[in-house]
């Protein structure tokens, strides 16, 4: 029996694909930047199927690239252009399997849509808090194997925090079953840290037991003008105290991006009659009535911290300024091809950065265009730059080279990170080198060659 058949048999008729038209969607990353090929992509429905596939490619020899919602950044979970590795879907292990209010937890399938897990815990008076723009088809086994952040981490930190347990897939095909909901357990290592973030290159995150937290109840959203990102970072402080830490959310974005979504996405218009250089997007629990945001703003007013602001009265205005928001990505998408950089700085470097990274930007390439915005509060932002049209292929790329460079090397100098929120993968593979310390690296690749000796679980990624 080949390996093919074999990998068909484990999964069943309605588990697999191998026709090209219907494997496209799974071969091409979000922004059609990369793209692989695969002889299969098999779609186990349980952890045992998931065991015996990766039994099956490790006596073959054979590499498997585990996938979610292929909604990533970084191709990470694309096959390579060889057109020998396996792609596993975890699509149809999308099952909650248990709501424990009580505990404020969870247990659920890798495959399952963040969206859907969202939901499962609101019908249970409980909520799930990690938000992305891509909720409605990521999958929280992708999202724990990149440690998703998205908007609400300045209260709840990113899906690394919001883990309490990981049933995983080795690459030997045995089963880690580690699926505790305890918050205290200090019997040995916290393994489960090791595959959150991995992507997939140590394990197969095949279920995971997940914190949930108390309904905060009605939010109030209100969008700030400020003057620049200093002023937005001193802003997040004063309403911090003012609301005693209830911020749930705090987007930086300027005044170009917004340009941008107003350009490209239907119905999309800033609530102001002037342009200002950066706009904030918060949100604040305010137990339904948004007196206590609109009071918070009013009191910095007379700081020049706030320059105008908009406070939705409800939800259907919320949503409309957080549509704002979430439309970035597709609006940078229809804009034609950018650098996408997703870095984090220390919160209180962030204006330096900013000032230098615009300088430094302008003086490699005067024509380029900045488009930036982030999670101040967590010190993240994606600091994107769009290069004039008409450079040649070669020119774009040289460029390229030298501005993603120049950026990393300031992110580093100010103790920050090149990679933020959306993993490593192929894409910033040759950075993570570069800017983390030869021990770093070799404790990574020991850990690497322990787990997975015969490098069969995503290889080419990470490291």
């Amino acid at each position: 029996m080949t390996l093919l058949d074999r990998l068909k048999q484990i999964v069943g008729p309605a588990g697999w694909k191998t026709e090209a038209n219907e494997l496209e969607p799974y071969l091409t990353e979000w922004r059609g930047t990369f793209t692989g090929k695969t002889p299969i992509l098999v779609a186990p429905k349980c952890t045992e199927e998931v065991s015996q596939l990766v039994r099956a490619c490790a006596a073959a020899e054979v590499a498997i690239v585990p996938q979610g919602g292929n909604t990533g950044l970084c191709a990470g979970a694309l096959p390579d252009e060889s057109g020998e590795q396996v792609l596993l879907s975890l699509s149809r292990m999308n099952r909650i399997r248990n709501v424990d209010p009580a505990n404020f937890s969870m247990e659920v399938e890798a495959g399952c849509i963040l969206a859907d897990i969202q939901e499962a815990a609101r019908a249970a008076d409980r909520i799930f808090p990690l938000s992305l723009g891509a909720e409605g088809s990521c999958q929280i086994g992708g999202n724990l194997a990149t440690d998703a952040g998205g908007v609400n981490v300045i209260r709840y930190g990113t899906a690394r925090v919001l883990t309490l347990g990981l049933e995983v897939v080795l690459a030997d095909g045995s089963v880690l079953d580690g699926l505790r909901s305890l918050r205290k357990d200090t019997a040995g290592y916290d393994l489960k840290q090791l595959f959150i973030g991995s992507e997939g290159t140590l394990g197969i995150i095949t279920a995971a037991t997940l914190r949930l937290f108390p309904d905060p109840g009605e939010m109030t959203t209100a969008l700030v003008a400020v003057a620049d990102s200093g002023d937005a970072v001193q802003l997040l402080a004063a309403l911090r105290r003012a609301l005693f830490d209830r911020i749930e959310a705090f987007e930086l974005i300027s005044n170009p991006v917004f340009e941008l979504v107003e350009r490209y996405i239907p119905d999309a218009k800033l609530p102001f009659d002037q342009a200002y250089p950066w706009y904030v997007l918060v949100e604040a629990a305010t137990q339904g009535t948004a007196a206590a945001l609109e009071n918070a703003l009013t009191s910095v007013a007379g700081d020049s911290l706030c320059l105008d602001a908009v406070v939705a009265k409800n939800s259907d205005e919320s949503h409309r300024l957080w549509r704002l928001r979430h439309s970035i990505a597709e609006a940078e998408r229809r804009e034609g091809r950018g650098l996408k950089h997703d870095i984090s700085v220390p919160i209180g470097r962030m204006p330096e950065f900013l000032a230098r990274g615009e300088a430094m930007v302008v003086e490699l390439m005067p024509d380029a265009r900045l488009l930036v915005f982030g999670h101040v509060g967590d010190g993240n932002l994606h600091y994107n730059v769009v290069l004039p049209r008409e450079l040649a292929a070669d020119a774009w790329a040289q460029a390229a080279q030298c501005i993603t460079s120049a950026i990393y090397d300031l992110v580093d100098e100010l103790g920050g990170s090149f990679s933020a929120e959306h993993g490593v993968g192929r894409v910033k593979k040759p950075y993570l080198a570069q800017y983390r310390g030869g021990t770093e690296i070799a404790l990574m690749r020991s850990l690497k060659k322990t787990l997975d000796p015969g490098n069969i679980l995503n290889p080419g990624k990470v490291i």
